[in-house]
């Protein structure tokens, strides 16, 4: 009987099934039972057959038979099907609770046999954001697939907070973001907001020397969802905010970096973007007596006992090449 009080019954030709029983007395439990089981795990999870198939390297067809099968199986509906996505009845609910908790206790139990002295393997699943993403985390994951040869590594790009569970995602790194608490989120390194201009602009249009002053320049800024961000300073001690404006704005930081260093107008970079620019003398910092820390960098997956060796590896090697100095700051 399910939590909601519905009686769920195993449908099965053998006559002690409506006890789950084998004839010998112990449970009985095939392996198409099991199938049948993670197919509908996954499809709760993604919302959706098609995905769910792709993650199990099946068809759509074969998961779509085997949730079928459990269900005349179990007595009870546990899927509500529409033309765009599947979502969980509360019979659905209720045992996809528990199923998940039961795979994930298998997982882990597996994963602390297979993990002693097992290189890690398999494929990583990865969401970075875009200009982070390509120029500080790409050469940790060249050293990665050096390392561990046996690891196949599927990138994905993205400035937006994916869920890493529905998309499939056993790792991501993140600049900031919110908390969840289905996720265990890692402080791996810090960066600063540097506030800067090329020398050519400086010569033309004069240096800034008060946050006010920034009034009368072009300030070019990165835009987050359809909106500007605000630039960040340290004013007297405290966090203060300021809704600049400017010629242009932009969604991709290396774009608006690569403006910046064109001449078009001051920008406010990270560390981790503009670090060889401000090396080679490209872009000045100005109010540097400002400047405020970026939101931190994180590395972020699922709650777990165990964490697979291919996610526990990465991180490993993350937070070594990023602590107690990250890359950008040497």
């Amino acid at each position: 009987m399910t939590q909601t009080g519905v009686p769920v019954r195993l449908r099965t030709g053998d006559p002690h099934a409506e006890t789950g029983t084998a004839s010998h007395g112990s449970p009985a439990m095939s392996p198409e039972r099991i199938e049948d089981i993670v197919a509908f795990v996954h499809a709760a999870d993604a919302r959706s057959f098609t995905v769910a198939a792709e993650r199990l390297g099946l068809s759509r067809s074969t998961v779509g038979k085997r949730i079928t099968r459990l269900e005349a199986r179990l007595g009870a509906r546990l899927l509500h099907r529409t033309t765009r996505s599947v979502t969980l009845t509360d019979e659905g609910a209720n045992f996809h609770r528990q199923c998940a908790e039961i795979l994930e206790a298998l997982e882990a139990a597996e994963a602390v046999v297979t993990a002693r002295g097992v290189a890690p393997s398999g494929r990583l699943r990865i969401d970075l954001p875009v200009s982070l993403g390509r120029l500080q985390v790409l050469p940790v994951l060249q050293r990665y697939m050096r390392l561990w040869p046996a690891v196949s590594v599927n990138i994905s790009f993205s400035d937006r907070y994916v869920d890493l569970v529905d998309e499939g995602i056993d790792v991501a790194v993140r600049v900031g973001g919110r908390v969840d608490s289905n996720l265990v989120t890692r402080k791996v390194a810090a960066h600063t907001l540097v506030t800067c201009a090329a020398p050519d602009y400086l010569a033309r249009r004069g240096t800034p020397v008060t946050i006010e002053d920034l009034l009368d320049h072009d300030c070019l800024t990165f835009s987050h969802g359809g909106r500007p961000v605000e630039w960040r300073f340290r004013d007297h001690g405290a966090q203060r905010t300021v809704a600049v404006g400017g010629p242009l704005t932009s969604n991709n930081a290396e774009g608006l970096r690569d403006l910046v260093v064109a001449g078009l107008g001051i920008g406010q970079l990270a560390t981790f973007l503009i670090s060889d620019e401000l090396r080679d003398g490209r872009l000045v910092p100005i109010l540097a007596g400002h400047a405020s820390e970026g939101e931190p960098l994180s590395v972020v997956y699922s709650v777990r006992r165990l964490l697979p060796p291919k996610v526990t590896a990465f991180v490993d090697l993350l937070v070594a090449t990023w602590q107690p100095r990250p890359p950008w700051d040497l």
